[in-house]
């Protein structure tokens, strides 16, 4: 009996995804564990394997569709007994495939990919954030080793790797066309190009436009000493393992994590009738990705060591960038911390990541003059500024929240207690 590929439901969050890419085509032999398509959902691009063996007897929706709903049937395996012939000719009320964009639309906004294998030339394995690095790059995979599992090629890998073979943008020879879709004229001032929305940048657009419909936002923001922290921190990392290298930011999630088991009422989310509060910290560590940004957690961090926390940031934000982190390690989480101080900013009002009650922004950490003991002196300041719903969170929370935690930031050892 024919088997039916439907689409997965790859985050607890996912109704709909986009049918990115299927790495095999109508008539290939289909094993167990086999990766055969990538999926767009709000969070990432990833790699779905099959679950039975069998030959791919008919693909029902075609690359590139957006908003595929899961449970949709995507591609039907014929089994044991059957030819792939049968089993497309079985097939019935197959949905139609999406309408393909004009010629020159989609020569531009697709992403150049490797043709399907020939007879006998090697599969390359990499990974979806790799395979659009090197597009970007114009940098061939067949010439790169891949350092990951098995040989897979990883972002870190093309980002290493010279221009071995170009690949020809889509964009030169498709730009007049584009122009004559948007109005332009090529050669022109104020010449524009469109660039498709992908399901990560929509579903952020989606949820953080309603985060400030919805959530009545107020900030708070202090300055907090670090000099201190910044020393222990040199102190640390000289007796720490070889492989650990703790950051500030380490340091600020520890300082956050404390803070929040100080002061309970703040890790919190609204829920209409009720309020829920969390038992531990659960940080979420946004991370800069293509197309957009993810929230990896770490759970109970309050619970974490110092050198056990640098470990994980480390692991989560490469994974993270990579694309390749499951979707419980990044649903979920208590309160958020976002981090640009290392682009050198001062400060800023980040919006909230609902449903949580709090994001904390970072800004960086400079030597400003400072008033101390009635006389100036020089010390280094690190401006952070709290973004609260004020429907789980008050003012007052608020406050004393960020009072404990710029006590943890500018007292480090009580961070150890």
């Amino acid at each position: 009996m024919a088997t039916e590929i439907k689409m997965p439901a790859l985050s607890p969050t996912m109704t709909t995804g986009i049918l990115a890419k299927w790495l095999v085509g109508e008539g290939d032999q289909i094993n167990s564990g086999d990766v055969i398509a990538e999926i767009e959902t709000d969070k990432a691009t990833m790699e779905v394997e099959s679950v039975d063996d069998g030959i791919m007897a008919k693909i029902l929706i075609e690359a590139g569709r957006e908003n595929v709903s899961v449970g949709e049937v995507i591609a039907v395996l014929a089994e044991d007994g059957e030819t792939a012939d049968d089993v497309a000719n079985n097939v019935s009320d197959a949905p139609q495939p999406a309408a393909r964009p004009p010629a020159a639309l989609r020569s531009m906004t697709s992403v150049p990919e490797r043709s399907k294998p020939s007879l006998g030339e090697p599969r390359i394995f990499s990974s979806p954030l790799a395979r659009r690095i090197a597009a970007d790059k114009g940098v061939a995979l067949d010439g790169i080793t891949g350092s990951g599992p098995h040989g897979r090629i990883l972002r870190r890998d093309v980002e290493t790797a010279k221009a071995l073979r170009t690949v020809k943008p889509a964009l030169s020879s498709s730009f007049g066309g584009i122009e004559a879709l948007v109005g332009g004229q090529q050669g022109l001032k104020g010449d524009s190009y469109l660039v498709p929305n992908g399901q990560m940048r929509k579903v952020i657009a989606d949820r953080l436009q309603r985060s400030k419909q919805q959530a009545p936002h107020f900030y708070l923001t202090v300055d907090c000493m670090i000099d201190t922290l910044l020393d222990a921190r040199k102190v640390l990392n000289v007796k720490a393992p070889d492989d650990v290298k703790i950051s500030l930011n380490d340091m600020i999630i520890r300082a956050a994590a404390m803070a929040l088991i100080a002061v309970p009422e703040a890790n919190a989310s609204w829920e209409g009738d009720h309020t829920r509060r969390f038992h531990n910290a659960n940080i979420s560590m946004a991370v800069a990705v293509e197309g957009g940004l993810i929230t990896p957690i770490i759970w109970a961090a309050e619970e974490t060591g110092l050198a056990a926390l640098s470990r994980i940031t480390k692991d989560l934000a490469q994974r993270a960038r990579d694309g390749q982190l499951a979707a419980e390690e990044y649903t979920g989480g208590s309160f958020t911390i976002s981090n640009l101080g290392m682009f050198g900013i001062r400060e800023f009002a980040a919006v909230i990541n609902p449903p949580q009650g709090a994001i904390l922004a970072v800004g960086v950490g400079e030597k400003r003059p400072v008033v101390i003991d009635g006389g100036l002196a020089v010390a280094t300041l690190m401006t952070v500024t709290l973004s609260a719903d004020h429907r789980a969170v008050d003012g007052a929370v608020g406050a004393k929240w960020l009072q404990a935690f710029r006590g943890f930031i500018e007292n480090p050892v009580t961070m150890l207690l």
